[in-house]
């Protein structure tokens, strides 16, 4: 397996990216063309988009992100593995190189929103409010929820968006420090 950049010029890995997206995020990408705008999207100058392929050139994984905050933290968004391939080190393989690039380029932080609507926490279902940090603190992952594989690789929940997919159906924020900022002076 080999991780490359995706470029415009890569029609079938283009398309084969698309139908991950498809079959791994049923509830975000309606068709085909939805998907397909997403990774042309991920192909923009200021952005990263990354695919893991096997020996015969198929993709098997895709990572992309965008630059906010003049260049210091970087959104992950999606992350995306052929599930035939889950649980075989891809996806960590995918978020380790995107960790190098976003660091080669100058990023201090990484952050995702990890939506939860397919019952998969304990927050799910539940009114948040009042003392919505307080539920946050003591979420627990019910079924395979990304949030545990993001934990496992050094990423912390550091909020949540109640009710963002419908009422209690929460988005869940994580960030990871990957760079020391020479204002620390390290």
């Amino acid at each position: 397996m080999h991780i490359i950049d995706l470029s415009m010029e890569d029609k079938k890995p283009i398309h084969e990216v698309a139908v991950l997206l498809m079959k791994g995020f049923t509830e975000a990408w309606n068709d085909m063309e939805e998907a397909l705008l997403e990774v042309e999207e991920s192909l923009q100058e200021d952005r990263i988009s990354r695919i893991a392929v096997v020996e015969d050139g198929t993709v098997v994984g895709w990572i992309a992100g965008q630059s906010n905050y003049r260049g210091k933290a970087w959104e992950l968004h999606p992350l995306v593995v052929e599930e035939s391939y889950r649980g075989k080190g891809i996806g960590k393989a995918l978020v380790d190189d995107f960790e190098a690039v976003v660091r080669a380029r100058g990023g201090i932080t990484i952050y995702l929103g990890s939506d939860d609507e397919t019952n998969s926490t304990s927050l799910y279902g539940e009114d948040l409010y009042p003392n919505v940090l307080d539920k946050v603190m003591n979420m627990t992952n019910r079924n395979r929820h990304p949030f545990g594989f993001y934990k496992k690789l050094g990423f912390e929940v550091v909020g949540v968006l109640p009710d963002a997919n419908g009422f209690g159906k929460p988005d869940i924020f994580m960030a990871k420090r990957v760079q020391i900022g020479k204002e620390r002076g390290e």
